[in-house]
């Protein structure tokens, strides 16, 4: 990417309107819409920085600019408004000096959006850290929440500023923000009740109600639905490329970021809700007995909500609807509002509510945002407040907004004289006075402190009698007529003038930005502002918190019986302040222009553009800097940029740059008329001299280039020749080489050729010797053996005969046994112990052997398999083996049980609640707790009990309650009894004589028979330290219930009506058990 190092480089048009030749108006349009085109939207006046609104986003504002702008001299890169907040934010660091940056212009043109700019960029420069950035972050959202409250949308900008914000950032000696404070001024709060058409209410109501949840909406008693509500106008509701529900989330988190709690957001919700409910209460009038019209709610519906909402009671607030209270020292006067009367204290309660809540918000964040400590601080102001406004009908609003532009105007030309002055002064250059036109008189017209229109506004507003605007007009009329900049129809008249473009209920202000007509029907009541007392006392009896802050006015302990300030004196109050506070700090300027009116991009109307050019008086600023000296340049930077005209300052100028300027100056024969040297600058008077300076600059570096291009050219051709020369000889070396190394290989093949033969003929000789003598070896090895072998046979005949029977035995039987058992470890089979798998005996005389060798084995996996159990497995198997033991091949029930684990606990009896006063009865350890059924003698049903297994006994209890129905100790069990069928069914047979007998045995039945039998069977034998429980497993046994014996008898039937085992009583000997029939 180029990087320019000065603003005069591939300058498009002339970046700086002083350099302008020649000056005109026209010209200057020009430029400015040749600079426009090329989307150069910033232009300098000198140190003023002019800001085109493109009406689009444009690649200028990335963290790379940031970057290149940053710490670089003002002149030194293109006009950018980051060069503006660089030179303001390094003069406030390092020179100690207290900044304010000015940013003016109409509605639409970007002022706000160049506010942002600015913080942002002063953001990105300065500091680090946590709380550093803790505190930049806050200040920067500080702006969504009053952009939101604040902001709205016009005929002229969809968002537009409808107050004026001036915001004091405060720094530390190293430059890092600390915080800051907030001022806003001039709320358009009759914005609030009314709308001009095509234009929205504040951006808050549409935002809340297009973006909050619906439960939240439920909360607020809100709908969705903006024609529901009169404060709301419906022909712009909905605005392209403004997306209300998301910004609505972003206003939200920028409430949090700045330290608003959660209560708060929701009562500043409340209060907004209650504007919009307060908009749609409607009147109707009602005659009373005197004659008299009295006001009277239509739907008592909205303003029953509103009091819910802010805490009020309705039949307070609907009072002070329709009746007023007036105070007069010691006496009170109640009269009753008419219609008109109660929508005009309506409105006005929803104006002041709103205005309040927004200057509360105001102070609010002021408390988050404020420096924390109180050593003295830098501070940079950013002012972006209202544009001067012309429009078609301009009312009290317009008046005191381009009375507020009137003193920026005042200030402006005041501190830019005294700017260039106090350089001027600096550097030793003798000082001219320039002729200007200075708007004092227009600021004395408005805000003289006898005649003044403003002071006239309040001597008519505090007058006794009857005060209306005509009233008014004619006392502007009486005492105004003569000044030259205020016109009206009378003293027009007077004058024998006729101007029939000035009705008769308006007057006429000629601003330094042109003519004004205002319409005087409003004045007196939007400087009045009044809020009657009784609204006042209302609010102030409302149980919402905010509330009673917001109206303090009516507490009735402090009742002010003077009259409030108006609001004329108020804002000029203001004004004052904020002119005292610009002049303590040093001035920066961005003056914003909008292109068109359509707010669409690359269109630039040249009657608005100049309109606007006219009335910022940017041409009287032009005149202003080149009335002395055009431009001026430090000397390093001067010297380095045209050292190149003068041979003797060229290549390297090896002295002070003053005197470097001064040599290269005489060089170029400058008539001595047209610079200036100044301490540290040159000063050039006329911008032909500059243009002159860097045609000249231009015309060199053309030169300069075709030299280096010439040079460059020769050294490349010389190097592309040398790289020709040495790659021929590389060329020919590694042919010669290849070539060699070729005729090598033919000769070293051949001489390889010859070589192979010759020793496969040496080879085959020598092969033919060597069998030739190993023939003879053989034979000779052959015939000395078969001699051997006859000696040794004739020798050992007998001995042979002998023995050589059973040796050959033994040697085949040790060879059959070793391939045996090679064989068995190559075919062993698995490791698990249901495998039944053994292979096949090779021969019949290893029976035994293969029998005894199978059973070891076994036995030795076993015991493998069984060393990887924990104690808890052992334990479960063991009670598996014993229930094989008991029921294997006998209990027609048991084959089912063999894969359900035994868990003992099935009700958990330990941790179930509802269980815990039968488990802290029982004073051993429980090892199986389940739910049988106990059956009845009398006719066979079951009835629920629950069965526990302990080491000492067994418990009976009730299901429902956990009361202990039976207790049997362990000792004194004879026997269990059960059947040989697929029942559940177990007798409890107790021994004769014991203390548990009494009532007889228990016959049972459980789905869990075979694991109760199993652990019963275990914890017997252990706890009677004898025998183990003798188990009788039989289809026909015997019951003893109290003194009789009961025979149980089972037998195998049909399922009835889906049941399974069934239990019904024969006679008084004997109980029938219908076990069904398994497939």
């Amino acid at each position: 990417m180029e990087v320019k190092t000065s603003l005069l480089d591939n300058m498009i048009g002339v970046g700086d309107m002083v350099l302008l030749e020649p000056l005109s108006e026209d010209s200057f349009i020009e430029n400015l819409r040749n600079r426009f085109d090329h989307n150069e939207i910033y232009t300098y006046i000198g140190s003023v920085v002019i800001s085109m609104n493109p009406y689009r986003a444009l690649p200028i504002y990335t963290p790379e600019k940031v970057e290149e702008y940053r710490n670089r001299n003002f002149y030194e890169l293109s006009p950018h408004i980051y060069a503006l907040a660089d030179e303001a934010y390094r003069s406030l660091r390092d020179q100690d000096k207290d900044q304010c940056i000015l940013i003016t212009g109409e509605s639409g043109a970007g002022k706000t959006e160049a506010s942002k700019l600015v913080m942002s960029y002063v953001a990105a420069v300065c500091g680090k850290g946590q709380e550093v950035n803790k505190v930049k972050e806050q200040l920067l959202q500080s702006n969504p929440v009053l952009e939101a409250f604040g902001n709205a949308k016009t005929v002229r900008n969809d968002n537009s500023s409808r107050f004026g914000k001036y915001m004091d950032i405060e720094f530390d000696f190293k430059g890092d923000p600390l915080g800051g404070v907030i001022s806003n001024y001039l709320l358009e709060k009759s914005r609030v009740v009314k709308q001009p058409r095509g234009e929205r209410n504040f951006h808050v109501f549409y935002q809340l109600l297009s973006g909050a949840s619906d439960d939240t909406l439920k909360k607020l008693k809100l709908d969705r639905d903006f024609s529901k509500y009169n404060y709301l106008s419906l022909d712009s509701a909905a605005v392209i490329g403004l997306d209300d529900a998301a910004n609505f989330r972003t206003v939200k988190n920028a409430m949090q970021i700045v330290g608003f709690m959660e209560d708060e957001v929701q009562s500043v919700l409340q209060l907004v809700a209650a504007v919009l409910k307060l908009g749609n209460i409607e009147f109707k009038p009602e005659s009373r007995s005197n004659g008299t019209d009295e006001s009277r709610i239509k739907d008592k519906n909205d303003l029953k909500e509103m009091c819910e909402l802010l805490g009020i009671e309705q039949s307070v607030l609907e009072r002070a609807f329709s009746y007023r209270t007036v105070e007069a020292k010691q006496e009170k006067v109640s009269t009753t509002l008419n219609v008109a009367q109660a929508y005009y204290a309506r409105d006005a309660l929803a104006k002041n509510l709103y205005s309040r809540l927004f200057s509360w918000l105001v102070t609010r964040i002021n408390e988050s945002i404020k420096a924390q400590t109180k050593a003295r601080h830098k501070v940079m102001g950013v002012l972006d407040i209202y544009g001067f406004e012309i429009f078609e009908d301009n009312s009290f609003e317009q008046f005191i907004i381009n009375y507020c532009n009137e003193k920026l105007q005042q200030i402006f030309i005041e501190l830019t004289l005294r700017e260039e002055q106090e350089e001027y002064v600096r550097e030793g250059i003798e000082w001219t006075n320039i002729e200007y036109f200075n708007n004092a008189i227009i600021c004395d017209l408005i805000e003289n402190h006898q005649n003044g229109i403003l002071a006239m506004l309040d001597e008519e507003c505090l007058r006794p009698g009857t005060v209306t605007d005509e009233t008014f007009l004619d006392k502007l009329n009486t005492i105004c007529a003569g000044h030259k900049h205020f016109e009206s129809r009378q003293s027009k008249n007077s004058k024998f003038l006729t101007d029939h473009s000035l009705p008769h209920n308006c007057f006429r202000i000629q601003h330094y930005a042109g003519k004004v007509l205002y319409r005087a029907e409003g004045f007196v009541d939007k400087n009045n502002d009044l809020l009657y007392r009784d609204m006042s006392q209302a609010m102030y009896k409302a149980k919402h918190s905010l509330i009673k802050q917001l109206f303090p006015e009516g507490n009735p302990a402090k009742v002010n019986l003077k009259r409030p300030p108006t609001a004329g004196f108020q804002f000029k109050a203001s004004v004052g302040t904020l002119m005292r506070n610009l002049q303590t700090k040093n001035p920066n300027y961005i003056r914003c222009i909008k292109p068109n009116d359509k707010k669409a991009s690359h269109i630039f109307t040249d009657t608005l553009v100049c309109h606007q050019v006219r009335y910022l008086g940017l041409m009287e600023n032009v005149r202003v800097r080149r009335a002395g000296y055009a431009f001026r340049q430090a000397y390093e930077p001067c010297l380095e940029r045209y050292k190149m005209l003068c041979k003797r300052t060229w290549p390297h100028w090896k002295g002070p740059a003053r005197e470097g300027v001064e040599v290269l100056m005489a060089d170029l024969q400058v008539p001595a008329d047209d610079f200036s040297y100044g301490r540290s600058k040159i000063f050039i008077r006329n911008p032909r001299t500059l243009f002159s300076l860097e045609e000249r600059r231009r015309q060199c570096l053309q030169d300069l280039a075709t030299l280096i291009q010439k040079i460059y050219r020769g050294h490349k051709c010389r190097s592309h020749f040398l790289l020709l020369k040495k790659s021929q000889i590389v060329v020919s070396a590694w042919y010669r080489r290849y070539a060699q190394e070729k005729k090598y290989q033919k000769i070293k093949s051949a001489t390889t050729v010859v070589q192979s033969y010759t020793r496969g003929w040496q080879a085959r000789k020598l092969l033919r010797e060597l069998k030739y003598q190993k023939r003879c070896e053989e034979a000779v090895t052959t015939i000395a053996a078969f001699w051997h072998g006859t000696q040794v046979r004739r020798d050992y005949r007998k001995f042979f005969r002998a023995n050589a029977g059973k040796k050959i035995y033994d040697f085949t039987i040790q060879r059959i046994m070793q391939k045996y058992f090679l064989g068995l470890k190559s075919t062993s089979p698995p490791m698990s112990p249901v495998d039944k798998s053994w292979p096949a005996r090779p021969y019949r005389f290893l029976d035994g052997v293969h029998a005894e060798l199978r059973k070891i084995f076994h036995h030795w996996r076993c015991k493998k398999y069984r060393s990887q159990f924990t104690e808890e497995k052992k334990a479960v198997y063991k009670e598996k083996l014993e229930a094989s033991e008991i029921f294997k091949d006998k209990k027609a029930l048991y084959p089912s049980s063999v894969s359900q684990p035994f868990k003992g606990d099935y009700l958990e009896i330990t941790k179930n609640p509802k269980y815990q006063k039968l488990n802290s009865s029982v004073d051993a350890k429980v090892l199986l707790a389940d739910v049988v059924n106990k059956i009845n003698r009398a006719n066979g049903k079951g009835t629920a009990r629950i069965f526990l297994l302990t080491k000492k006994g067994v418990v009976l209890a009730d299901q429902k309650t956990g009361q202990v129905k039976a207790s049997v100790p362990l000792p004194d069990l004879a026997s269990v009894s059960v059947s040989t069928q697929n029942d559940g069914f177990f007798a409890l047979k107790l021994k004769e004589g014991s203390a548990s007998a009494i009532k007889g045995d228990f016959l049972l039945s459980s789905e869990r028979l075979i694991e109760i039998i199993t652990k019963l069977h275990l914890t017997g034998a252990t706890a009677a330290d004898s025998e183990r429980l003798n188990i009788d497993i039989s289809d026909e046994f015997l019951v003893q219930f109290n003194h009789d014996k009961v025979c149980v008898k089972f037998i195998q039937g049909a399922a009835r009506n889906g049941n399974g085992v069934s239990c019904k009583r024969k006679n008084n000997r004997l109980l029938e058990v219908s076990v069904p029939t398994t497939a």
